[in-house]
């Protein structure tokens, strides 16, 4: 009785021996990239300890940027998830791993010394090599400038990459983020009437920026750890946290 299974079994695989049979001469029209974000890191270490790092050590990215900006390592597959983002959020996305790319720069990011924290700077050869790459990223994949941002942006409350001295306005001058121009940040000072909002003002705005930012009206560690977040990207010579005019001024110099 049990030979007839076992033949229909058999027949059935013998019939895919062949493997699976796609027609492709059928194709949707409605697709899109999964890429929605791309996420720049800096990697803490030298490029040795980086490339170990990224091949081994439970974490990985996309692309590794040395400091020369004379290559660019391919480390995962632009098609393949990478483990860089972790506990994340922009625009009420979370979670961002699934939907970005992930860029790490070789870059040692900070030193706390006796006399006050101390920021490694980026060569301009390595940064001509991120916008090289970053614009070839966002034409192939249709990324919107508003989502090509920092680690620091997506997870203010535990990380500062790429740090104060990460060349956001090159990016923006090279059109691939969204910038303040200077003279919508003088015209909205003068609308500000050197009234400073309230904590709720800069709350709603930076959420309408992009950032998971508390909504309760309160000057707490979490919200000033965004504004800190918003200032070393847009206003890096001043990223203490405080509700300002200047950092409202850039708040409402940038487009939803």
């Amino acid at each position: 009785m049990k030979t007839l299974p076992l033949l229909a079994l058999s027949l059935l695989l013998g019939g895919c021996a062949g493997g699976l049979r796609f027609d492709d001469s059928q194709r949707s029209v409605d697709h899109g990239s999964r890429v929605e974000f791309i996420v720049v890191h800096y990697t803490s270490s030298d490029l040795d300890e980086s490339l170990r790092t990224l091949k081994n050590g439970g974490v990985s990215a996309h692309y590794l940027l040395p400091a020369e900006g004379d290559k660019v390592y391919r480390m995962v597959d632009e098609q393949r998830r990478a483990w860089h983002a972790g506990d994340s959020q922009w625009r009420g996305r979370t979670w961002l791993n699934a939907s970005s790319i992930g860029i790490e720069i070789v870059n040692r990011g900070y030193t706390d010394t006796p006399h006050g924290r101390t920021w490694q700077p980026y060569p301009p050869a390595q940064i001509d090599t991120l916008i090289a790459l970053l614009k070839d990223i966002q034409a192939r994949h249709g990324v919107a400038p508003i989502n090509i941002v920092g680690h620091s942006d997506i997870a203010p409350q535990r990380k500062v990459d790429p740090g104060p001295l990460f060349p956001w306005a090159r990016l923006g001058a090279a059109g691939l983020i969204p910038w303040p121009e200077p003279a919508t940040v003088q015209e909205r000072l003068r609308q500000l009437d050197g009234q400073v909002p309230g904590t709720a003002w800069f709350q709603h705005q930076l959420a309408r920026v992009g950032y998971a930012v508390p909504q309760h009206g309160e000057l707490d560690q979490a919200t000033r750890n965004v504004i800190t977040a918003f200032q070393m990207k847009y206003r890096p010579a001043r990223h203490d946290g405080q509700p300002d005019l200047h950092t409202a001024a850039l708040l409402l110099a940038l487009p939803d």
